[in-house]
């Protein structure tokens, strides 16, 4: 029984591995290390700032705007690059420029030198972030790209379920090993995808004149015109203020009102990551032929249960449950959400329109982390929860407006079945 079941999990890793071309892969396999990094790292970023630099969370919630803001930008001149340049180097750039920025966070003590290399870090941790986001969709055909995203996920999270334990048990010792190891891996990462990845950029059509450089630039204009992507990108932000809640606030939350120490945070966030390496693809396959803002409503309403029940319950055991419910709403949520921004992408804008839907993950980010801090810090921490419920109600009601408003009036088909 054993060996049939072996058997029959193995064709199917075999089956779904031949779906994807090989650089799909050397894609997946070079993100995974990145990932392993940044999953040994930022789980903890907010504990380590508060220990060694004695501030509050609120103060906290400022270094990561500060983060957000140069993200913003980094991510603003990579998505540019990325489609005047290509998108191999723009990665590349990245992954050299934001490791060598992680490891000087960790020998630095004073903070008023500690932010500006947080933002140097925010502006090259996101150069590169466009391009690999294009990478997936110029590689695989649109009825492929919600499972790729999908696999992305699981690629990453596969990284979360080693990288919070191992990171846990290394701080308890000191968080500069934190720092060290992110920036090697990062290292690492660079060079393989010199070696391994093709370029991907589509190729220039003969005779159609090349933008220049002010022209690249003047097309995020464009993009701000795009109202229904517009529209798709403020439901997003008011989604992701509600995960974000995730790390920073969450792990803070639990030490601080639960007494609830760094290693035990990581197996919450590990089992987060063991649920998104089983299920998540799977699950993709079943929605994929729903339509994408009926699931994307529905993934948001599973954020406001499980983010909700950390209001009101107070054992380690629903702590668990409470993460396994969030889990189920990222599943439902990430990559179909990354599958509708790279369709509505055109494809000589593509990493123009990704480095947009990245500001709708950054942004939210800081900006909850800060409120989180403000109410941690000076009201009940319990109403941060009940808040994030309420906004995860109102962005479901936002997709779910959008889904109405593209069968009455935009022709978007709802993902199609896989062949086979």
């Amino acid at each position: 029984m054993v060996n049939l079941m072996l058997q029959k999990a193995l064709r199917g890793v075999k089956a779904t591995y031949n779906e994807y071309p090989r650089a799909f892969w050397y894609l997946m396999g070079t993100s995974f290390v990145d990932a392993l990094g940044g999953a040994l790292l930022f789980p903890f970023f907010a504990l380590y700032v508060t220990r060694a630099f004695g501030i509050g969370l609120s103060e906290v919630g400022l270094i990561f705007a500060s983060l957000t803001i140069t993200g913003i930008i980094g991510s603003t001149i990579g998505g540019g690059l990325t489609d005047r340049f290509g998108r191999k180097s723009m990665v590349i750039f990245g992954l050299v420029a934001s490791a060598l920025s992680v490891l000087m966070l960790g020998f630095v003590k004073q903070l008023g030198v500690f932010v500006p290399l947080v933002m140097l870090a925010g502006l090259t941790g996101n150069i590169g972030a466009p391009a690999r986001g294009a990478m997936v969709a110029d590689i695989l055909p649109e009825e492929k790209r919600a499972g790729g995203f999908g696999l992305h996920r699981v690629i990453n999270n596969l990284a979360f379920v080693i990288g919070p334990v191992l990171g846990g048990l290394l701080a308890t010792h000191s968080y500069l090993y934190l720092f060290i190891l992110d920036t090697l891996l990062s290292l690492i990462t660079a060079l393989v995808f010199y070696i391994l990845l093709p370029e991907t950029k589509p190729q220039h059509v003969e005779g159609e004149p090349e933008e220049t450089m002010t022209e690249t630039f003047k097309g995020y204009g464009h993009v701000l015109t795009d109202r229904f992507f517009m529209f798709f990108l403020i439901a997003t932000m008011l989604m992701v203020l509600v995960i974000s809640q995730f790390q920073g606030p969450l792990a803070v939350f639990l030490r601080d009102v639960h007494g609830l120490p760094e290693q035990s945070f990581g197996w919450i966030l590990s089992l987060n990551a063991a649920m998104v390496v089983l299920f998540q693809f799977a699950i993709t396959r079943r929605v994929e032929a729903y339509p994408p803002f009926i699931i994307l409503s529905l993934g948001t309403l599973f954020l406001v249960v499980g983010f909700g029940m950390y209001g009101f319950v107070s054992t380690y055991m629903l702590f668990m449950v409470a993460m396994a419910v969030v889990t189920i709403g990222e599943m439902l949520t990430v990559p179909v959400g990354q599958a509708i921004a790279a369709r509505l992408s055109p494809e000589h804008m593509r990493g123009r329109y990704m480095a947009f839907f990245g500001f709708a993950w950054m942004v939210p980010g800081a900006v909850g982390m800060y409120l989180s801090g403000l109410i941690m810090d000076h009201y009940d921490p319990r109403w941060m929860w009940h808040i994030s419920a309420l906004v995860g109600i109102i962005a479901a009601l936002f997709y779910l407006a959008m889904h109405f408003k593209q069968q009455q009036e935009i022709e978007i088909k709802p993902i199609p079945e896989p062949s086979g």
